[in-house]
């Protein structure tokens, strides 16, 4: 190297993910380029006058965070709803919403996010009528964590079009009440979408989810400018928390768009995959017609598109998580098993064709049905197009049946996990899930450890805005998970397994382990300086930490004051 670096960090305890050097002190950056890795001594020796020095007092440096499972349009517009996360019974919902309502007047829909299932106590449904005690005259609405369910006052269903109810997507419901009108609970994008078109943003930060298509009719160009803006707040939140690569879960061509605009104009702080998206009613030829395409057109370093992303079932808490047998208790009354997304065959029609054209695919599965039926999938692509490096990835995989774990690693299949959506993982509710499970599920419900025991590969991601985005507790869920006693077996994972999940192995699941995911000369600058030695932390005090300084294709895109 003849030239200065452009940044050096020094006095680093770097986890490089590099065997040749795990013990480096310090690195040195050219360019958008890691140069040099090695002691400080070495590395502080190349700097010249106009290298930009961090030091790094003793605390990690490890690989840019890349969170492989994120929503990233409906995170960085939901940064600024209200988020009713932690409140409970309706009096308290009134003290939140009432005062932010009176402060967003112009707002079309009054919309929250983050509502618990069991906000107005356990086994309390919440309807219109609660919703319309607290907002009787304004269209109010309210989003569940898990993106599945959305609550809605009359107000907000009379104007969507939804308080007669109506026909939706297999696998969505109109939920109706007693008096033949819609409840206000709208199970599912099929039967929500419509109440999020009133959003501030027209629904187009959910489109990609909802409908998997463009919006219609196309933004303007006012519009475009307002998209624009409130991702690259959603962008440099990420930034804030280390993370320098995101793998978006829902997409169209328009937030490819949307993306690439901010790359030109330097508001881009992360790197961002967008997949196709394929629903349950959109017919298999189009793969052909339009993924092939649209992966085409966006093969960038920053903005690209290579995987395929599908629903196969819901979420356990709404019951419409596909299982192998009817939920106990209420839940599984008239035989409810969950809802089919898609027919299997049409499913498996999809994956065999997508794996033919060469994508990865993500399917979202998390009931033990939907599990099975995916693994089934991608063994039915794998004999019928051969094997290949594919990576397929199931996203949650929270109940599995213990018989299939075996079958991912035999099968390749990657096991996306969020290890904060844990009923152990300290940000929901530990008894949420536990009472929609029999007793012989829960051996194989969140058995992260098994499934890395049983020789899968395992990625770490948060499924933003499901959860925050923020990277800490969500490691914290990981290797310091509560104790749910003695049904649900020991999961903790351990730090380095749980960091190489989140950077290296992330790299590796969207192909760029060559360029990615290591701090080794030649690799791209994507490096998080954090402001502990994470190793020396307790796993209960890993919260403590955070990051210090965030640098991306070597250019520093978060730096704490």
């Amino acid at each position: 190297m003849t030239n200065a670096p452009d940044i050096v960090v020094l006095n680093g305890a770097l986890i490089t993910f590099d065997d040749a050097m795990p013990g480096a002190e310090a690195l040195a950056i050219a360019g958008n380029r890691i140069a040099a890795v090695g002691t400080s001594d070495e590395i502080r020796a190349m700097a010249g006058p106009e290298t930009r020095v961090i030091d790094a007092k003793g605390a990690t440096v490890l690989p840019g965070f890349i969170d492989s499972h994120v929503h990233l349009f409906g995170g960085s517009f939901e940064l600024s709803c209200l988020n009713l996360y932690g409140v409970h019974g309706r009096d308290e919902m009134a003290e939140k919403i009432r005062p932010y309502a009176a402060a967003n007047p112009d707002h079309r829909l009054v919309f929250c996010v983050m509502a618990d299932y069991a906000i107005l106590g356990t086994g309390k449904n919440l309807t219109r009528h609660d919703l319309d005690v607290i907002m009787p005259d304004r269209p109010l609405a309210m989003f569940a964590p898990d993106h599945h369910t959305v609550w809605a006052n009359t107000a907000a269903l009379e104007e969507a079009g939804l308080l007669q109810g109506g026909a939706v997507d297999a696998g969505s419901e109109i939920v109706m009440g007693g008096d033949g009108l819609a409840s206000g609970e709208l199970l599912e994008p099929g039967a929500y979408g419509p109440v999020l078109k009133m959003t501030n943003h027209g629904g187009r930060e959910m489109a990609g989810l909802v409908t998997g298509r463009d919006p219609v009719p196309a933004p303007s160009e006012a519009e475009r400018a307002a998209d624009r803006d409130v991702i690259a707040a959603g962008l440099r939140h990420c930034a804030e928390q280390g993370i320098t690569g995101l793998h978006c879960m829902d997409g169209n061509r328009y937030q490819l768009e949307l993306l690439s605009d901010l790359e030109r104009a330097g508001r881009l702080p992360c790197r961002v995959a967008v997949p196709f998206h394929l629903k349950g009613t959109d017919k298999v030829e189009r793969l052909a017609e339009e993924a092939v395409s649209m992966h085409a057109d966006y093969t960038g370093e920053k903005v690209w598109c290579s995987h395929v992303k599908m629903f196969i079932d819901g979420v356990v808490e709404s019951g419409t998580a596909l299982m192998l047998q009817p939920y106990p208790g209420p839940m599984g009354a008239d035989g409810n098993a969950g809802d089919e997304v898609f027919t299997q065959e049409h499913f498996v029609a999809a994956c065999v064709e997508a794996d033919r054209l060469g994508f990865q695919i993500a399917v979202h599965a998390i009931g033990d049905a939907g599990v099975r039926r995916t693994i089934d999938a991608y063994e039915t692509a794998l004999k019928t197009n051969g094997k290949r490096d594919s990576r397929h990835r199931i996203e949650h995989l929270e109940v599995m049946h213990t018989d299939d774990i075996p079958r991912l690693a035999e099968l390749d299949i990657v096991a996306s996990i969020q290890p904060g959506h844990s009923p152990k993982g300290h940000i929901f509710p530990p008894t949420g899930v536990s009472k929609y499970l029999h007793d012989h599920q829960i051996p194989g419900a969140y058995a992260t450890q098994d499934i890395r025991a049983a020789g899968a590969r395992v990625v770490f991601s948060t499924d933003w805005p499901v959860m925050p985005v923020d990277v800490m507790p969500n490691i914290k869920a990981a290797i310091a998970p509560l104790d749910m006693g003695e049904k649900w077996s020991d999961q903790t994972q351990s730090l380095m397994d749980t960091l190489a999940s989140y950077t290296r192995d992330n790299a590796w699941v969207e192909f760029r382990e060559d360029r990615k995911g290591r701090l080794s000369p030649g690799m791209l600058a994507d490096v998080v300086v954090m402001d502990h030695d994470l190793t020396a932390l307790a796993p209960a005090d890993i919260t403590r930490a955070a990051a210090q300084v965030t640098i991306c294709d070597g250019e520093i895109t978060w730096q704490r004051g």
